[in-house]
């Protein structure tokens, strides 16, 4: 019986108010039943199908807070897929996300809700770009962002992400011996890397089409608006954008940086669900200014990971040879110590100004 508030009865009302408290800011109390209720039907489903929802930062909050078993950014989630015991995995994030969950867990079966979950940065570089960068580099080791498919991650030495890339590139330089290293494809990750090390950095012409738009007279905006809130950025945006900021740091770092520090008030320069997805843990900070939306993450919603689980369909296979390969570069990564505290990039105190050579 529908006695509950919104309509739903009170056994579904009381199953679903803690996500309603977290999620009720983005919301609103005409989306809610639909919403609980398929929220309902999901969990039930990864019960009957052994199965976990690997949900990523940029993800929708009823998805982040309201389904997904494993949460964070790229480097946690793919230590969550090698660890989890489940059957099945359903990726609640891009392509490349459950291709890195296929390799390091080959006999699991790996589901998107949406096969067309893509990723602008993932498809700017290709293997047969790698093996070219190879030819024309012999001997550096080349680091891979794992914002790349399974084909490039097989052309790879060792994957990073923007938590720990200064720590891998520094790593590669030292495990090769050489003074300069191969870091690929974004170009402005790669740019802001070389100003936290003296490693040299040869990179990509590759780009976040979300991080990307972002500009300096965007933040000049946001500070005349709100004067006394705190710039966080991720570096994946351009240098003057982190050069402006007042924080730089990788989506763990920043969420790290807000839950310590509880300012009262916030600009996230990154994609917008990520601040929706921190607000649902501390709704005392109030998070404000544009942020930019990524059209490939919010092909994934409540229902196609409903149907997804339902019908166990929109698998995910990367061929065997690919998997063993691949599977070095990403476990490298995962193997390394974790940073002593979440990456971050420090562009106005950096160690120095290093010109990247671009190929």
């Amino acid at each position: 019986m529908a006695d509950g508030a919104f309509g739903l009865t009170q056994e579904l009302e009381r199953e679903t108010a803690g996500v309603w408290a977290k999620v009720k800011d983005h919301v609103t109390p005409l989306e809610w039943p639909e919403q609980a209720r398929l929220i309902s039907a999901i969990n039930r489903l990864k019960r009957e199908r052994d199965a976990v929802i690997l949900a990523h930062n940029y993800m929708t909050p009823e998805i982040f807070h309201g389904v997904g078993d494993y949460v964070g950014d790229s480097l946690g989630l793919a230590k969550e897929a090698a660890r989890s015991n489940a059957k099945v995995i359903v990726q609640a994030g891009v392509h490349f996300m459950a291709e890195t969950s296929k390799i390091l867990s080959p006999e699991k079966t790996v589901l998107i809700p949406d096969l067309r979950a893509g990723c602008s940065l993932a498809s700017s570089i290709t293997g047969a770009d790698v093996r070219l960068i190879k030819q024309r580099y012999p001997g550096l080791p080349v680091i891979t962002y794992v914002n790349t498919t399974a084909e490039v991650k097989a052309e790879t030495d060792i994957c990073c992400t923007s938590a720990n890339a200064v720590q891998v590139v520094e790593w590669a330089a030292r495990e090769w011996g050489v003074d300069r290293v191969i870091l690929i494809p974004d170009e402005f990750l790669a740019r802001n890397v070389a100003a936290q090390t003296t490693v040299g950095i040869i990179a990509w012409k590759g780009h976040c089409e979300v991080h990307k738009r972002f500009t300096a007279q965007d933040i000049a905006d946001m500070r005349d608006a709100w004067p006394d809130a705190e710039v966080l950025a991720h570096p994946e945006c351009p240098e003057e954008i982190l050069a402006a900021s007042d924080f730089a740091g990788s989506t763990a770092a920043m969420t790290d940086y807000v839950e310590q520090r509880r300012p009262k008030r916030v600009v996230l320069i990154t994609e917008c669900s990520m601040a929706s997805n921190i607000k649902g843990d501390v709704p005392s900070v109030e998070f404000v200014g544009p942020c930019n939306l990524c059209p490939h993450m919010k092909r994934i919603t409540l229902q196609n990971i409903h149907d997804c689980l339902l019908n166990m369909q929109f698998e995910v296979t990367v061929p065997e040879e690919m998997i063993e390969r691949g599977r070095m570069a990403v476990q490298r990564m995962i193997d390394l110590p974790p940073p002593t505290i979440p990456a971050r990039y420090d562009i106005v105190k950096a160690r120095h100004h290093v010109d990247v050579e671009l190929i």
